[in-house]
């Protein structure tokens, strides 16, 4: 590309040739030329007047699409970009039509000067010919003089001075300590704004303790985005590597991991970004990789200045921080050069400085930030200054509106405060709603390929397109057998989980599934079981935001911390209800699970009394379900019996029922309530087709068959499965649940008003049917005879 296509070029948007004609066309080839040349032979370097204005011009001109204004800042304010505003009068719009008709004449202007560049470089050597296939990275914005810099040379041929690139498929390697459950809710945001710009591939780099790592590599496992990869590190291996140093941070001791990275991370990794969880970033990640380039000498550390006055020292009086340089820096977003590190001995450099400063320090405030800042205190060629939209800090009191005077400024986002989104700032709106369109954003959305770039082969992803493959898309059934290889985005233990199972092995999980319309059970159930419970929640991402606002409103579910909330992302067009009760029974910590759904109310105290019965009737030695008996009310309001007493009163005089039992009397009928009225001990009962009791088994018994999706045989199936593996069925005495109304679920309706739907749930029941009597042999024949008969 010619010289001055860095002066047309370097600035995105239709308007970039339409500048005013100081902006461009007053400045000749051999000016701009010679101006790039003194760049590259001079370090402190001065803005002339002409890029000055072309830098304030393309600025405002390509990123908002107004005419210049003399390089006057543009706010923030998003009425000014409403084509409806005052702004917007008749005269702007001959202003706009004087701006086109000046376009065009500059890009005549310019492929003249092109055509005659041509005709030079056609005569020079060939070898000055620039390198095409490569991605330049461009840092606008702010009146930086480096970012001007790297703008204008990006453009350019090797006639002016080739600038280092990122590669089109060069792998860009990030690092981000995680540690615990909200931490990892975090990284998941911070995830999602890099991939929604990325056009590299990527490879992240986890420092996590094993809850992080459970949750993300899982999440990552089911997100199945190509062209990234995740590695994980112990964190709780690290501990000993920096737990001498006393620190106050909130972040506990994982703030200080970032200073055994050199150690931590494989020893060929030559470069890394390191992030703190709580960013957001607003534009490519490779921008960011490309300013590695620009590092010389010693410099191996990428840092932008803090953006408070903490190390200045006058918050408070006898505030006293740790050293550092001027203002310091904010470790939030670190550019490591490993490989020099590593030569530099930097794990002696920190470790002596930390020890040092801890003798008068006593512990650090900010963690590894206040250690790193001695370190440069000392040595300060290690630094080599970000610009600081790298890294707009939100925290109270900084001065982060210096960083930007435009939304095409912005690149990072930082909220560096234990307030979060509630920290004061000029423009906080605007910084809340740009997280939370991440936040809210589609997940599943971000499963692209990157074009041009192969990704690594990954076995789950090709035995699932064969499978996939396999299906027949002219079956009337398709959609229904496609379901069963979905694979859904899975956040694991979304919110805080902890919980040790009793140490006598009685205890017992009660297990559902449910979605959004039936948020409201969660707080009764939590009322009637105090027990530990696994629920899997089937959510879009705005969905699970809700839920997480609603859950951290309440009181009661805030009170227990023996819920694990599991989220399955939506995907698809029915409810996987039984993917949905394996996620939930996956992730128990008890030898024993109550089968359960979310629409029924345990009894009070059923959670002692199930787990008296594990121990009379030998659960851990025999193959057996307990069935709790189910009834239901047609009462949005009921006084909830209190005995089996106070409920067969009620079943009298008509305020209960036994549940379905008017609508589907074969689901629960082989339980017997007429003798489990009377009953004082267990009893056993014999399966018959269509039952669908709710049990408790061990932890081991078979999962729920995935075929069956939205309303129909679900359950049915699984109790057959049990039969067939030879469960004996045994109703308890002394033990129930009652099913609350609610208004009738999207799939239920769905099956009671398509036909399609019914005869595709009959072609699967027969397809379960048939493998069933493939796996278990002669004896699974009854369920066929059983079905034949009902």
């Amino acid at each position: 590309m010619a010289c001055l296509s860095a002066s047309t070029s370097f600035l995105p948007g239709k308007l970039g040739f339409a500048a005013d004609k100081a902006c461009v066309a007053n400045v000749s080839l051999e000016q701009k030329c010679m101006y790039k040349a003194e760049v590259r032979s001079n370090e402190q370097f001065g803005l002339d007047k002409w890029q000055a204005k072309l830098h304030a011009c393309y600025a405002t001109a390509a990123n908002r699409e107004m005419p210049c204004t003399d390089g006057k800042p543009v706010s923030l304010s998003p009425l000014e970009s409403q084509p409806h505003s005052p702004r917007y009068t008749a005269s702007s719009q001959r202003d706009r039509e004087s701006l086109e008709v000046r376009m065009r004449e500059v890009e005549e202007e310019n492929r003249a000067l092109r055509k005659q560049l041509s005709l030079a470089q056609s005569r020079g050597p060939s070898h000055h010919r620039g390198n095409h296939s490569k991605t330049y990275s461009m840092e606008e914005g702010t009146g930086d003089s480096e970012s001007l810099r790297a703008g204008i040379v990006a453009g350019n041929s090797s006639e002016c001075g080739q600038q280092p690139a990122v590669e089109k498929c060069e792998t860009i390697h990030v690092a981000i300590v995680c540690a615990g459950y909200n931490a990892s809710r975090d990284v998941v945001t911070l995830v999602k704004s890099v991939l929604f710009h990325r056009r590299n591939p990527l490879h992240f780099h986890l420092i996590a303790d094993a809850i992080a790592k459970q949750i993300l590599a899982t999440l990552f496992q089911t997100w199945m985005v190509p062209a990234v990869r995740i590695d994980f590190y112990d964190a709780d291996e690290l501990k000993s590597e920096v737990s001498w140093i006393p620190n106050k941070h909130y972040s506990g001791i994982y703030g200080l991991m970032k200073l055994v990275l050199t150690k931590t991370l494989p020893s060929n990794l030559e470069r890394v970004i390191v992030l703190d969880t709580d960013i957001t970033f607003a534009t490519d990640i490779a921008e960011l990789w490309a300013v590695f380039h620009k590092f010389k000498g010693q410099q191996v550390l990428g840092l932008v200045e803090n953006q408070s006055d903490w190390y200045l020292g006058n918050l408070w009086k006898n505030h006293r921080p740790w050293p550092a340089l001027g203002r310091g820096y904010n470790t939030g977003v670190i550019l490591l050069l490993l490989d020099k590190l590593r030569k530099m001995k930097w794990e002696q450099m920190w470790r002596l400085t930390a020890e040092r400063e801890l003798m008068s320090m006593l512990s650090t405030s900010l963690a590894d930030q206040d250690i790193f800042n001695a370190v440069i205190k000392q040595n300060p060629f290690l630094v080599y200054q970000l610009p600081c939209f790298w890294n707009v800090q939100l925290s109270d009191h900084t001065r982060s509106e210096q960083c930007y005077r435009d939304v095409s400024d912005l690149k990072v986002i930082h909220w560096n405060s234990p307030k979060k989104l509630r920290v004061k700032n000029k423009h906080v709106e605007f910084f809340r709603n740009l997280y939370l369109t991440f936040l809210e954003y589609d997940g599943n959305l971000l499963r692209r390929e990157l074009f041009g770039c192969p990704s690594e082969a990954d076995i789950n992803s090709e035995n699932l397109q064969k499978q996939l493959s396999e299906l027949d898309e002219d079956d009337l059934c398709y959609e229904f057998r496609r379901e069963r290889f979905t694979v859904h985005r899975t956040h694991l233990y979304f919110l805080h989980y902890e919980y040790e199972p009793a140490s006598d092995n009685t205890d017992v999980t009660l297990v559902a599934q449910l979605s959004m319309d039936r948020l409201q059970m969660l707080e009764a159930i939590c009322k009637h079981w105090e027990g530990p419970i696994s629920l899997a929640l089937y959510l879009s991402d705005a969905e699970a935001q809700q839920f997480l606002r609603y859950a951290q409103g309440s009181e009661v579910l805030m009170s227990r911390h023996n819920v694990g909330y599991h989220i399955v992302y939506k995907e698809g067009q029915f409810y996987p209800v039984n993917l949905l009760r394996n996620v939930a029974m996956k992730h128990i910590s008890t030898p024993y699970m109550f089968l359960s759904d979310i629409d029924f109310l345990p009894m009070y105290g059923l959670y002692e009394y199930l787990r008296k019965s594990v121990i009379q009737l030998d659960l851990a030695n025999t193959k057996k379900a307990l069935i709790v008996p189910a009834f239901e009310t047609l009462r949005y309001r009921l006084s909830f019996p209190k005995s089996k007493a106070e409920l067969l009163s009620m079943l009298d005089m008509g305020t209960l029922f036994t549940f379905r039992y008017h609508v589907w009397t074969k689901g629960h009928a082989p339980t017997n309530f007429a003798k489990w009225r009377t009953a004082t001990t267990p009893y056993r009962v014999e399966w018959e087709a269509d039952f669908e009791p709710y049990v408790v088994v061990r932890k081991d018994c078979p999962e729920y068959d995935r075929r069956f999706v939205g309303f129909g045989w679900n359950k049915v199936a699984h109790i057959m499965e049990l039969d067939a593996q030879e469960y004996e069925f045994t109703v308890l005495p002394n033990a129930y649940m009652i099913h609350m109304p609610h208004a009738p679920s999207f799939d239920i309706t769905k099956f009671r008003s398509n036909k399609q739907y019914r005869i595709c749930l009959k072609t699967l029941k027969e397809e379960f049917q048939q493998d069933m009597s493939r796996h278990y042999g002669f004896a699974a024949l009854k369920y066929l005879t059983a079905e034949n008969n009902s």
